[in-house]
């Protein structure tokens, strides 16, 4: 496994972080969810991001149990905090300082340790004065339950306002957690540039593209039993987007450049978004334990400059590239 810094902190971590977004506590049980994080800590991850709000807080207790008994200095733990949870009122939801000082609480005895190593903004919230939201996190900070902050599908403005605020209050803001794959590339034109000026690490989420880049969905077929595009909890919704006749035949024309590097299709997806010197990590989730290992391989492979080129041949007219859609639901 490959060990990455954090943006320009001093934090390393696993160059593929295992996720439970769409899995724990929702998709798989309970059993076989520790299975896979014994899997990923198998495979060589040390770094594990989860939300409050995955699975209405059922995913961070999944994942704190399934950690019991190991070394905690030896793991990089990343959860999140703006989302509604709970019975959804008024103040259960942003990015408060009543909700983010009660959620980081609530979060801690659910993931059963007394800090998480990053805590993210999980969106920007408009009906928060930043100032409040950047208090509310360094005041955490300075309380030994958080060491370091980081957001999520910030735009390059709100970062760098961010940013400046966290510098202000004496504390780091080191990551961004925005959607990356050769198939979605907005955070290219503005993002990526602005976290390369402020020394903030991307942490990607899903770098497979909801697993279209895997290959395993052909155009004009129905889904494979099972998959991800069958999931009635979610799973469907989330990867509509990419269900499309010519974006699914592109897809298919990637295979002959993965065999021609020796990798999978996941494999290559994983690698292509670590090419990029921004890139910290890769999130990858899985729903069964031997996932992992493939996954946790492509942290240590490369894609020539050659094959770079091939895949933005293969797939130009269906990436998605608008700046303009790194957006955060308003709750004004």
């Amino acid at each position: 496994m490959e060990f990455r810094n954090l943006g320009r902190s001093g934090l390393k971590i696993s160059a593929v972080t295992y996720g439970n977004w769409l899995t724990h506590g929702s998709q798989v049980e309970n059993e076989v969810a520790t299975r896979c994080v014994h899997a990923a800590l198998d495979a060589g991850i040390t770094t594990f991001d989860t939300a409050d709000v995955y699975a209405n807080t059922a995913a961070e207790t999944v994942l704190g149990d399934a950690l019991k008994g190991q070394r905690r200095e030896s793991l990089e733990i990343m959860t999140k905090v703006y989302f509604p949870t709970g019975p959804g009122g008024p103040n259960d939801g942003g990015l408060s300082r009543k909700h983010v000082s009660e959620s980081i609480d609530a979060s801690l005895r659910r993931l059963r340790t007394d800090h998480v190593d990053v805590y993210q903004a999980h969106r920007f919230d408009d009906a928060t004065p930043l100032e409040e939201t950047m208090s509310a996190f360094a005041q955490a900070v300075r309380a030994g339950k958080v060491l370091y902050v980081g957001v999520s599908e910030w735009t390059a403005q709100q970062l760098r306002d961010g940013h400046a605020l966290a510098e202000d209050l004496g504390i780091q803001l080191v990551s961004n957690q925005p959607q990356y794959s050769m198939l979605w590339r907005v955070i290219e034109d503005e993002v990526l540039p602005a976290s390369r000026e402020l020394g903030v690490g991307q942490v990607v989420w899903s770098p497979m593209a909801q697993g279209v880049l895997t290959g395993k969905y052909a155009p004009g077929q129905a889904p494979p039993e099972g998959s991800r595009a069958t999931d009635t909890k979610g799973g469907a919704d989330m990867i509509a987007q990419w269900m499309k006749d010519d974006v699914l035949t592109r897809v298919q024309a990637l295979k002959p450049v993965a065999e021609d590097l020796g990798m999978t299709m996941a494999q290559m997806a994983i690698a292509w978004v670590l090419s990029h010197d921004e890139v910290s990590t890769a999130i990858v989730g899985a729903s069964r334990p031997e996932q992992l290992a493939g996954s946790a391989q492509a942290a240590e492979m490369k894609i020539p400059e050659d094959a770079l080129s091939r895949i933005d041949e293969v797939l130009e007219g269906v990436v998605t590239s608008d700046p303009s859609l790194t957006t955060s639901p308003s709750r004004r």
